[in-house]
């Protein structure tokens, strides 16, 4: 049996003294060590099989971490993360206490930039390369931007600058044709009529961005991509390197299948064939429900158009693309041209629907203020993954869309406590408003067993805009919950020997605020409790004091929340008990006597 090299690289040092011809089987390893892990603890797949070879490409060639290497986007960063002296804690990855799933500058020096969210790898790339030409010194700087990264604005924004730059900067293009869900748009018709053949290389754009392009090469030829980057290193200035590569190489269900295996959960690691569990007594997905019930809106009334920008399968919007294609939309990574197509659209009298993800919803902040609540365009956005996210850490919680949003003349905002009241808002939504309006929902299922109760199949209700609801009386301390973190509230006064002095009201409405029920609230109980899955400063509990003080109401006001600080990586219910808003923590402050 031949030596096992993985078991003595722990570093790109150690990498660099094996020979050429060892690499490729240095490759299969990694592949089989990534497969091993995750097929056991979950993660990112796909992505990081198909850059094995460049990853260990880059550092075979390059003397990293004094060459500096930016991922994009970092889902993509496993193989690196396991050569740059992380292998032994690798089984943590993505757990509480563990390495985080992306690169992240405070875990090593071989992660140069925090890259979870896309596009950034150029930009940051740059800049990095601009201050080490201030400073005399003589670095390179790789960028590889991939997973349909390239399609979005700042992605082009980066070469635009670059291009007029003599900087020592390599940008490589990961070419898989895919992010999560195949890539759409004109610009990957191109690259795929470079990668065809089809297209001279003297109408090449990127060359025409004064960039010395190369390629499109096998991205899995170890020895050609070698050469390749030996070569460029001598080259000055920017430099752009295309190679080809397959999303999940290695594992043949996830090249077969690139969708599913971006991110499959447990499976088997001989077979490729994903554990799956029973879903048929399960509540709904949140994600489902939005899908299920736009295709049934959709179907009556004609206005109606769904936008997504490269989450299609994620948010369900893909119900709607199978249903009416002609009428949804995928716009690839592109959230700032979402909204404001979104907004061109409403003008012209449609219903548009803009499903986003709270975190990346961040990424379009200028076009919801200056292209839709300035113009009062009734745009509904649905707020997939809002609140705490889970093992995807910091950079993908949805806990700022409360904060950030609620400053926004203009704007409706709304958490529906479970599935049925986001079927209701969004039959709400379809009906008309004059104002846009933000739906935030959480990642997962809702409450209602499918065999009980059928959600998709409850008859449509409006709801009132502004409007709160007692859910459980009580005598001396009120507990205002919004959105689904409600049920953590209600769960933990179950738990509660005597609760008759605790009442309950779900706020779904963060704005509008019900102020005629909080002024009787504020005039009857002693003590006041706001809970929410969104950051305290600012968000839904920081509203309710805003009103007390307005009024002159000076009862005592506990706010519950994401505190000031970035939640790092765990599981849901682990990262709520550290912030005190999971059910036992829940239970124990409303049981403590004043």
């Amino acid at each position: 049996m031949s030596e096992n090299l993985l078991k003595f690289i722990n570093n790109p040092t150690d990498l660099r003294k094996l020979e050429l011809k060892q690499l490729p089987k240095l490759a299969t390893e990694l592949r089989e060590f990534i497969i091993d892990i995750v097929s056991v603890k979950e993660g990112h797949l796909g992505a990081s099989l198909g850059v094995i070879e460049l990853t260990i490409a880059i550092h075979y060639v390059f003397n990293t971490p004094e060459d500096l290497l930016v991922w994009d986007v970092g889902h993509q960063a496993y193989g690196h993360k396991i050569l740059t002296e992380r292998k032994d804690e690798f089984h943590t990855n993505r757990q509480l206490g563990g390495i985080s799933g992306f690169p992240k500058r405070g875990e090593s020096d071989y992660d140069t930039f925090g890259v979870g969210h896309s596009s950034t790898s150029i930009s940051a790339a740059l800049g990095m390369a601009i201050v080490s030409k201030l400073k005399g010194e003589d670095k390179h700087h790789i960028a590889v931007i991939g997973d349909a990264s390239i399609a979005s604005g700042m992605a082009f924004e980066g070469l635009n600058h670059a291009g007029v730059t003599d900087t020592n900067l390599l940008v490589i293009l990961n070419d898989n044709a895919i992010g999560i869900d195949p890539s759409v748009g004109a610009l990957k018709q191109y690259l795929t009529s470079v990668k065809e053949g089809k297209n001279p290389k003297l109408n090449n754009m990127i060359k025409s961005l004064n960039f010395d392009y190369s390629g499109p090469i096998d991205g899995h030829d170890l020895l050609k991509l070698i050469s390749e980057l030996e070569r460029l290193k001598k080259v000055k200035g920017p430099k752009f390197l295309h190679i080809i590569t397959t999303k999940g190489k290695g594992l043949q269900q996830a090249e077969e299948n690139q969708v599913k295996y971006h991110a499959p959960g447990k499976f088997d690691k001989i077979t490729g064939e994903i554990h799956t569990k029973s879903e048929e007594h399960l509540p709904l997905k949140f994600q489902d429900v939005f899908g299920l019930t736009l295709v049934e809106l959709a179907r009556n009334n004609l206005k109606i158009i769904g936008i997504t920008p490269a989450m299609p399968s994620g948010s369900s919007l893909k119900f709607m693309m199978d249903a009416f294609p002609e009428r949804a939309f995928d716009v690839g990574i592109a959230e700032q041209h979402a909204v404001t197509l979104a907004a061109g659209m409403a003008t012209q009298g449609m219903v548009v629907f803009c499903n986003v993800y709270s975190t990346f919803l961040q990424r379009a902040y200028d076009q919801i203020i200056h292209d839709v609540a300035l113009q009062k365009l009734p745009i509904i956005f649905c707020l997939d993954r809002a609140g705490l996210v889970g093992e995807d850490g910091a950079t993908h919680h949805g806990v700022f869309d409360l904060a950030y949003l609620r400053c926004i003349p203009n704007m409706i905002i709304y958490a529906p406590k479970d599935e049925l009241d986001l079927r209701n808002i969004l039959y709400t939504a379809s009906l008309g408003l004059n104002h846009p309006i933000a739906i935030r929902y959480p990642r997962g299922r809702g409450i209602y067993p499918n065999s009980k109760f059928k959600v998709l199949n409850s008859e449509f209700q409006t709801i009132e805009i502004g409007k709160a609801h007692l859910l459980k009386i009580g005598t001396k301390t009120a507990v205002l919950s919004t959105g689904f973190i409600g049920v953590n509230v209600s769960l933990a006064l179950d738990k509660l020997i005597n609760s008759d002095e605790i009442a309950h009201f779900d706020f779904g409405f963060v704005k509008p605020l019900d102020e005629s029920l909080l002024h009787e609230i504020f005039g009857y109980y002693k003590k006041i409790i706001t809970i929410e899955d969104g950051v305290i400063k600012g968000g839904f509990g920081s509203a309710i004091i805003e009103f007390a003080s307005k009024n002159n109401y000076f009862i005592p006001i506990n706010s519950l929340g994401i505190p000031d600080e970035f939640i790092e990586h765990g599981t849901v219910d682990e990262l709520q008990k550290i912030c005190k808003i999971d059910i036992d923590s829940i239970a124990k402050l409303l049981l403590k006597k004043e």
